[in-house]
């Protein structure tokens, strides 16, 4: 074999080869995995939020709420922090030096109150005004603390008024009345034609029972509540319906059933039988309806 054959083998066989590490370079590097950059910590603080579904009117427990990580910035102005906020760690700057840019705290603008330095301890008793939902962040507007209004003034709605009825288990379902059921009010009384019969008059319909004496809600699986007064939600412009009933005689609470609590609320009609008179045909009839 030739000198000039052989070098020409021998280039081939070297060209081969590089060929081949080319190859395999191109097919390996596109299955290598792509690592992706490690997102960037965020600062956080922590936000006073429900640690339970809290209905209006709900006494808070130190156990209803807790602390809860929150971004720094998706914070509100009137979120309940605790002050400090957890930062990643700072970047040195070209002298060493931690960067100031990356470790002060942010602009102070929380216009939540001043509730010292254990606000879940401070709001330990107060009042929900406004619903929260497990998670929520507690507002100061959705609280009423001690000395800023009661239980009454918080779960009334607007226009309505709170007004005691004394009862006895004969006059309120025999106890089955608890907070929150509605009932209605009627009174029986002597009537005025001096009959020596008596009227039964439904005096206000589909009242919210707010509570039975000082209970604003049932102890746990209970299905029966004897009290001595219920304070009842009415209309502003008709308590004094119930005002005069009192005065006049024993009111008794009739309750009513679940499907009904979306009823109309206001001022009852009399039950008692009325007399109608139809002309008909140059006759006249009485009819007796209710």
């Amino acid at each position: 074999m030739g000198a000039v054959r052989i070098a020409i083998l021998a280039a081939a066989a070297v060209a081969a080869i590089l060929l081949a590490f080319i190859v395999r370079g191109m097919m390996t590097g596109g299955d290598a995995p792509i690592q992706a950059a490690a997102p960037e910590a965020k600062p956080m603080a922590q936000v006073l939020v429900a640690k339970e579904d809290l209905p209006v009117g709900t006494r808070i427990k130190s156990t209803m709420i807790g602390w809860q990580a929150w971004p720094v910035e998706a914070l509100s102005p009137s979120f309940i922090t605790d002050g400090a906020v957890a930062r990643p760690s700072a970047p040195a700057s070209a002298e060493g030096e931690p960067d100031e840019a990356a470790t002060s705290d942010p602009e102070q603008t929380d216009d939540a109150p001043n509730l010292g330095s254990n606000p879940i301890q401070a709001l330990d008793g107060a009042i929900v005004r406004e619903a929260m939902l497990a998670g929520e962040p507690v507002l100061a507007r959705k609280v009423i603390r001690g000395g800023e209004g009661g239980y009454m003034s918080v779960v009334l709605a607007p226009g309505m008024r709170a007004i005691a009825v004394p009862v006895a288990a004969e006059t309120a379902a025999g106890g089955f009345i608890l907070p929150g059921d509605r009932v209605d009010a009627l009174q029986s009384r002597e009537s005025e034609s001096g009959t020596g019969g008596r009227t039964t008059e439904t005096l206000m319909r589909n009242l919210r029972v707010l509570a039975v004496d000082q209970n604003t809600e049932p102890a746990r699986r209970t299905n029966t509540l004897l009290g001595a007064v219920i304070t009842l939600e009415a209309p502003a412009a008709d308590v004094d319906v119930l005002v005069r009933a009192k005065a006049e005689g024993e009111i008794i609470l009739v309750l009513r059933p679940y499907t009904d609590l979306g009823g109309p609320v206001g001022r009852g009609v009399t039950a008692e039988p009325q007399t109608v008179r139809i002309f008909r045909d140059g006759q006249v009839a009485e009819v007796s309806v209710q």
